[in-house]
């Protein structure tokens, strides 16, 4: 019999990782929010291979950017602008209100809302401030990111890419950026802290007791003090 395939060890988005990647200052709807995301997203992730560092971090940046840092499910404009919009399948008076953006990714447009309703087995269509709801958006934006075709590009690193086919431009990239390089670090910290090294506070900051951490994990790990960062983070994963 072949050995069982060697199986990526599971990534956690704790609410400390996404209060991390989110920065700055919480309000109690931040909290609610990222209270039902971790919680949620152990089940929502694995079934569309968000597995891995580079894609949960990838995921968290643009979610974080997409809803003001876990501030809201729905955009703050009324959704008049996308009255008439026919591209967006908004045919009807009162679509654009009716279909505005909700969700984490935000899901715009009656076309759209009818899609990914479809999609999960919800009529959102009929019902579409359910979209808003936190943790029917977690799964509403891993299937867009499924359909987009995301992944790869976030095994490739490629934020300017994953950017444009969630906005259709490079709208908030340095903000993106920002929130995935607070990702990468607040998850690698929290790994650190469930293998016992300890990081530091999980805040997706680099300091000096996140570097003493992963140098000690290295040497748990039996390699050479002068392995590169990246290759003693891949080794953690790996555990």
């Amino acid at each position: 019999m072949p050995a069982p395939p060697v199986l990526p060890t599971p990534i956690r988005p704790t609410e400390a990782v996404l209060f991390a990647t989110a920065g700055g200052r919480l309000g109690t709807r931040q909290v609610e929010i990222v209270s039902i995301i971790a919680a949620e997203a152990p089940s929502v992730l694995p079934p569309h291979e968000i597995a891995t560092l580079p894609r949960v971090a990838h995921l968290l940046a643009q979610l974080a950017h997409e809803s003001d840092h876990f501030r809201t499910t729905e955009e703050y404009a009324s959704g008049a602008a996308y009255e008439g919009r026919r591209d967006l399948g908004n045919t009807r008076p009162g679509d654009g209100r009716r279909y505005k953006g909700r969700g984490l990714i935000q899901l715009t447009g009656r076309y759209n809302y009818a899609l990914f309703g479809r999609r999960l087995g919800i009529d959102l269509e009929a019902d579409p401030h359910r979209a808003a709801e936190p943790g029917l958006s977690l799964r509403i934006a891993a299937a867009y990111w499924t359909d987009r075709g995301l992944n790869p590009l976030a095994d490739a690193d490629d934020i300017r890419a994953i950017t444009r086919r969630i906005n259709g431009g490079t709208n908030g990239l340095p903000d993106r950026v920002r929130c995935l390089e607070r990702a990468r670090t607040a998850l690698t910290q929290q790994r650190l802290a469930d293998l016992g090294h300890d990081p530091g506070p999980i805040d997706g900051r680099w300091g000096p007791r996140t570097s003493a951490g992963l140098a000690a994990a290295g040497s748990a790990l039996g390699l050479p003090a002068a392995t590169p960062r990246a290759a003693v983070i891949q080794a953690l994963w790996e555990t």
